[in-house]
C-alpha cells in the first residue's frame, strides 16, 4: 500500500502542468506558482496521513476554491477566455474524497452541494444528492433538502414528491418530513388551482386542456404516494396517476383537486402519531394556511372530524375545532355571520367537554389555554374598524366570556406564564376593555407581585380612571 508521502505525491504531480500552463499564459508567477504547489503540497501531506479530520478537508476546498476565483479574475483581466485546465475540476476531487472518508459529516455535504448549485453543475448535483442520501438515509434534513432543491430549483414535483416518499420509508417518524411533504402537495394544488383559474375552468368544465410552460408542470402527474396508499389501505387510492389539467369531470381529477393526497398524508401521519394531538393541530395550522385553496375546507373538516374522534379534551384539538369555521373568512367577508354563529356553538361546547373531563388543574389548565386562542383570534378581528356594529357586539361579548374562563386561573393561581398573562391584558387594554383590565391585573399581582410590566399596566389602568 502506498504511503502518505507517495499519495501526496501522485496527487501534486497531476496539477504540474496546470501550473505550466498558468506561468506561461502569466495568469501567475513563478513564485506565485511556486507558493501555490508549495501550500497544496501541506493539505495533501496533511490529508493522506493518519489522523486527518474533517475540517482539512474544508480548509483545503476553500482554498482551491479562493484559488480559482482568483485565477477567473486575473484571465478576465487579461483577455484570457479559458484555460486548458479547470479549477473546478479540482475543487470536486477534493470535495469528492472529503465526503467519501467522512460520509456522516453533514456539513462536508453541504459545502458540495453548495459549491456545484453555485457552478450551475446539475448533473453534478444529481450525483451528489443521490449519494449523500444512499449513505445518510436516515436523516430527514437530507430528505427535505433533496425535495425544495427538486421543487424550487428543478420545478420538478414528482422528484420532489418522490424524495419525499422515500425519506418517509427511512424516517417514518420525523414530523417535520410529514408536516413538509403535506405542505408540497398543498402548494401544489394551489398551483394547480390557480391555473384552473386563469384558464376559467370550473367542475362542469368537460374541455382536455395541456398545459406546459417553463417550469416544466405540464406532465407532472397528481399520483397518490404508495408509501400513503400502502399505509392507509385503499380509501382515499386513486388507482391510476391523475393529470392535473385532464377532463375535469372525471372522478380521479376530482377526487385529487379535493384535497384526497393531503387527507391520505394526514390520515397516516396520524396514524403513525395517534397519541400526539399537538402535532395533529400542526398539520392543520399547515393545511390552513392555504385558505384560498377551494379544497382546503374539506381537508380541514376531515382533519377536526379525525382529530375530535382520538380526543375532544385536548387544548391543541379544541383550538382547532373552534376555529375551523374562520379559516379564510374576513372581517369583511358576507360569510361571517354565519360562521361566528358556528365557533360560538363549538366554544360553548369545547367548554363543555373540558368542564366534563377529570382533573380539576387538567381542566383549568386546558380552559385557560383554549381561551387564550380564542381572545387573541376575536382581537384580530376588533381590529377592522368598518365590522358591522352587531357583529362586534357578539365578538365583544364571546369575548368577555373567554376572559372569564382564563381567569380562573389566575383567581386560583395556576397560571404559569406571565407572559402570556401580561399579552392578554394588553390585548383587552388596547380595544377598550378596562373593566377586564383592572381586575386582571389585581389577580395577576397576586401571582407575580414584582412584575415590572404588571406595575407599569396597573399604573396607566388607574391613570385612566381617577376613581381607582
Amino acid at each position: 500500500m502506498a504511503g502518505a508521502s507517495d499519495k501526496a505525491r501522485f496527487y501534486l504531480e497531476q496539477s504540474v502542468p496546470e501550473l505550466q500552463e498558468l506561468i506561461q499564459k502569466k495568469i501567475f508567477t513563478k513564485d506565485e506558482v511556486s507558493s501555490i504547489a508549495k501550500k497544496r503540497s501541506g493539505f495533501e501531506h496533511k490529508l493522506n496521513a493518519r489522523g486527518s479530520i474533517a475540517s482539512d478537508y474544508a480548509r483545503y476546498a476553500e482554498y482551491e476554491m479562493n484559488l480559482d476565483a482568483l485565477r477567473r479574475t486575473r484571465a478576465k483581466r487579461l483577455g484570457i477566455k479559458t484555460t486548458s485546465y479547470n479549477g473546478q475540476r479540482r475543487i470536486f476531487f477534493v470535495l469528492d474524497r472529503a465526503t467519501r472518508k467522512f460520509h456522516g459529516d453533514t456539513a462536508l455535504w453541504m459545502l458540495y452541494l453548495s459549491f456545484a448549485r453555485k457552478q450551475k453543475a446539475n448533473k453534478k448535483v444529481a450525483q451528489i444528492i443521490t449519494s449523500m442520501l444512499r449513505l445518510q438515509p436516515t436523516n430527514p434534513d437530507l430528505w427535505l433538502y433533496a425535495a425544495n432543491y427538486a421543487w424550487e430549483e428543478r420545478a420538478d414535483v414528482t422528484e420532489a414528491r418522490g424524495y419525499m416518499q422515500r425519506g418517509l420509508r427511512f424516517c417514518s417518524n420525523s414530523k417535520g418530513l410529514w408536516s413538509e411533504y403535506l405542505k408540497l402537495e398543498m402548494i401544489y394544488i394551489a398551483k394547480i388551482s390557480a391555473r384552473r383559474r386563469i384558464l376559467g375552468l370550473n367542475s362542469n368544465s368537460l374541455q382536455r386542456v395541456s398545459i406546459q410552460d417553463d417550469e416544466g408542470f405540464g406532465q407532472d402527474p397528481i399520483t397518490l404516494p404508495p408509501t400513503i396508499s400502502e399505509e392507509i389501505g385503499s380509501e382515499f387510492t386513486l388507482a391510476e396517476s391523475i393529470h392535473p389539467m385532464m377532463t375535469v369531470g372525471s372522478d380521479t381529477s376530482t377526487q385529487a383537486l379535493a384535497g384526497a393526497i393531503p387527507i391520505a398524508i394526514f390520515d397516516a401521519a396520524m396514524k403513525k402519531f395517534p397519541e400526539d394531538p399537538k402535532f395533529g393541530a400542526q398539520l392543520f395550522d399547515c393545511v390552513a394556511a392555504f385558505h384560498e385553496i377551494g379544497c382546503t375546507k374539506r381537508i380541514l373538516q376531515h382533519m377536526v372530524h379525525f382529530l375530535m374522534i382520538a380526543t375532544s379534551t385536548d387544548a391543541a384539538i379544541l383550538k382547532c375545532f373552534i376555529h375551523e369555521p374562520l379559516v379564510g373568512v374576513t372581517a369583511a367577508s358576507t360569510l361571517l355571520p354565519q360562521a361566528l354563529a358556528e365557533v360560538v356553538d363549538r366554544f360553548q361546547l369545547a367548554m363543555q367537554n373540558i368542564n366534563s373531563s377529570k382533573g380539576s388543574i387538567t381542566q383549568i389548565e386546558t380552559r385557560e389555554t383554549v381561551s387564550r386562542h380564542t381572545i387573541l383570534w376575536i382581537a384580530t378581528y376588533l381590529e377592522y374598524p368598518e365590522l358591522d356594529p352587531d357583529i362586534r357586539t357578539v365578538l365583544s361579548a364571546m369575548l368577555k366570556t373567554a376572559w372569564g374562563h382564563y381567569s380562573q386561573g389566575l383567581e386560583l393561581r395556576i397560571t404559569t406564564s406571565s407572559d402570556e398573562t401580561i399579552t392578554l391584558l394588553n390585548t383587552l387594554r388596547l380595544h377598550g376593555f378596562k373593566d377586564l383590565v383592572q381586575p386582571g391585573v389585581k389577580s395577576a399581582l397576586k401571582l407575580w407581585p414584582d412584575e415590572p410590566r404588571l406595575l407599569a399596566l396597573r399604573n396607566e389602568v388607574t391613570t385612566l380612571d381617577p376613581t381607582q
